[in-house]
């Protein structure tokens, strides 16, 4: 019988793709299926991002490039998040990668071993506890708190950190929340960390841009004194609709950059080309597509947090990122997990229970409003009357 190393008993997945898998296999059956479930944006990518990447092909772009990504590219982010942040960025530091997942994958595989413990939010991206997991090290969950507005606490992170502890994950714009942690805390935390100088932070922003209501989004690349120890992790796949083309990039202080160039030439050798072409022309292209794409987003989060409210025993804070909303269903005296798999069985409408995203998810189902106002709305009318008329078991 094969052997395999115990660390493949304890990894874990993201059950949205799952949940997917089930969704696709309803509506190959001819069922009426209306996702709420993935994180996907549902709008194209823009026409010009397209065309760059054919450009690239046609121009001979499809060989090998350098694991950590093609200068151009390298130089157009750091040129971006100045812009943006007013930081500088070498672009020596920038690192392209295939999505936003082999940045975690990375960074946790550097600190985490057993007897090393690292903080992730509890609810959060599934993964982070997963390789964390993997890897042998004490995941040690951060609450992520809805009477917090779901940001993070400064004060009850750093009264988690220990001897111990080596790394902190911290995301904002949030998955699977929409939490949007305002700067005062940003300022708290980085302040208190003065006082832990060996724990690295890991800051997830794929859904930087993804803040409304007037929020500014906090890069923690504006803490000079967090900066030889922050790794950055963001990408294209949100902000461009380009989850499929798996493009991503990480900003990596000192050492830890050749080390994840070595995983990198370990592991995937180099993004793709063309990808990478793609991803140029994003960042130094028009954005007029972002801000339609992001001001329908924010059109539609009126839509399922009002329709949400309305809804039996359900009640939703308005997120304040990203395009999800993460209602209580407490009242409903429905399992989370149970009632996200009844609706779709039922109803045809996809949601994720909110135990996939961690323990503190029990009691909140998570919805994606990348879809249309239209199909948010016949969701939303199927989610009433299953909740008038079907009581838990």
């Amino acid at each position: 019988m094969l052997k395999t190393v115990a660390n493949f008993d304890r990894i874990g997945e993201e059950n949205a793709f799952a949940v997917l898998a089930r969704a696709n296999a309803l509506a190959a059956q001819g069922r009426d299926i209306i996702s709420l479930g993935i994180g996907q944006p549902d709008f194209r990518t823009p026409e010009f991002i397209v065309e760059a990447a054919i450009k690239a092909l046609r121009d001979g772009h499809h060989g090998y490039t350098a694991a950590n990504g093609i200068l151009p590219l390298r130089e157009a982010v750091a040129a971006n998040l100045h812009s943006r942040y007013g930081v500088e960025v070498s672009p020596d530091s920038v690192m392209i990668m295939p999505g936003g997942k082999p940045t975690m994958f990375m960074t946790i595989l550097m600190f985490g071993e057993p007897g090393a413990e690292i903080m992730y939010p509890d609810p959060g991206f599934p993964i982070y506890r997963s390789m964390i997991e993997y890897t042998g090290a004490t995941p040690v969950p951060v609450p992520i708190r809805e009477e917090n507005g779901f940001a993070f606490s400064a004060e009850e992170t750093l009264k988690l950190i220990t001897p111990k502890t080596r790394l902190i994950i911290v995301n904002s714009p949030a998955n699977p929340t929409g939490g949007v942690t305002p700067k005062s805390e940003v300022d708290k935390l980085v302040a208190g960390l003065e006082k832990w100088p060996d724990v690295a932070i890991m800051s997830d922003e794929i859904y930087d841009h993804m803040v409304y209501d007037g929020e500014k989004h906090v890069c923690l690349l504006s803490y000079p004194s967090i900066r030889d120890r922050l790794i950055l992790l963001n990408g294209w796949s949100k902000t461009y609709a380009m989850t499929g083309w798996r493009l991503g990039y990480a900003v990596y202080p000192g050492k830890l950059y050749d080390y994840a160039r070595k995983l990198a030439v370990n592991l995937h050798s180099c993004v793709n080309a063309s990808a990478q072409f793609a991803g140029l022309a994003a960042l130094t292209g028009p954005q007029d597509e972002v801000w339609k794409m992001i001001a329908e987003f924010d059109k539609r989060r009126g839509v399922v947090v009002a329709g949400l409210n309305k809804l039996p025993g359900v009640s939703c804070i308005t997120p304040k990122g990203a395009f999800y909303a993460f209602p209580n269903i407490k009242a409903t005296g429905w399992k989370a997990k149970e009632l996200a798999s009844t609706l779709l069985n039922e109803t045809g409408v996809v949601t994720i229970g909110g135990p996939d995203f961690g323990i503190l998810g029990e009691g909140y189902l998570r919805l994606s409003y990348a879809n249309s106002t239209e199909n948010i709305l016949k969701a939303l009318d199927r989610m009433g009357e299953f909740l008038a008329t079907r009581k838990a078991a």
